[in-house]
C-alpha cells in the first residue's frame, strides 16, 4: 500500500483526498463521489463501493476534490505501472469534474496533484486516454501541456461481458 497524500489548493480552496481502499472511515465520502464519477462513467456497477474495492485490490487509487463545503466536485482514478515502452508511469483511468464546476480550476487541481504524485513516485510520464468525442476535455488537456503521442486500440476478449 502506498502512502496517502492529501493536499489543499489555496487558489481554488479545494481539498484533495487520496484514497487507496474502501474503509468505514471513507465509505460516506466515496458514496458522495459516486454521482460525480457517474457523470463520466454512467455504466459503473450499481454496487459502486464493491467495484472500487476491486479496483483498489488491483492497485487502483482515487483522489477526490472537495470544495469548502465538503461537496465532491471532481475525482481522478489512477494506477502506477511499468512497461517496456517508457518505464514507470502514472495512468489516469478517469478524470472528471462535476458539470456545475467545470472551468473553475477543479480539473487543473486534480491534474496538478496527479503530476506531483507521479514525480514523487519517480514515474516517467502521466498518461491518459480520452474518447475522440470529448473535444472539451481535449482542449483542457492541451492547455495543461499534454500532447497526443499515439492511438489507443482495443478489442473485446471472449471473457468480456
Amino acid at each position: 500500500m502506498h502512502d496517502v497524500h492529501n493536499s489543499f489548493d489555496p487558489a481554488t480552496m479545494l481539498q484533495v483526498k487520496h484514497i487507496t481502499e474502501v474503509t468505514d472511515a471513507n465509505r460516506e465520502l466515496l458514496l458522495r463521489a459516486e454521482p460525480v464519477h457517474r457523470e463520466l462513467r454512467p455504466q459503473l456497477d450499481a454496487a459502486y463501493l464493491d467495484q472500487l474495492a476491486g479496483i483498489f485490490q488491483d492497485h487502483g487509487e482515487l483522489v477526490v476534490a472537495m470544495d469548502a463545503n465538503n461537496a465532491v466536485v471532481g475525482i481522478a482514478l489512477f494506477h502506477v505501472y511499468r512497461d517496456t515502452f517508457s518505464g514507470r508511469k502514472l495512468y489516469v483511468d478517469d478524470l472528471v469534474t462535476t458539470s456545475a464546476r467545470r472551468s473553475q480550476g477543479v480539473g487543473r487541481t486534480l491534474l496538478t496533484w496527479l503530476k506531483q504524485e507521479a514525480a514523487r513516485r519517480h514515474t516517467t510520464h502521466v498518461i491518459l486516454d480520452s474518447g475522440v468525442q470529448r473535444s472539451n476535455a481535449h482542449r483542457f488537456y492541451f492547455r495543461e501541456g499534454l500532447t497526443i503521442v499515439g492511438f489507443h486500440f482495443s478489442t473485446p476478449t471472449d471473457d468480456s461481458e
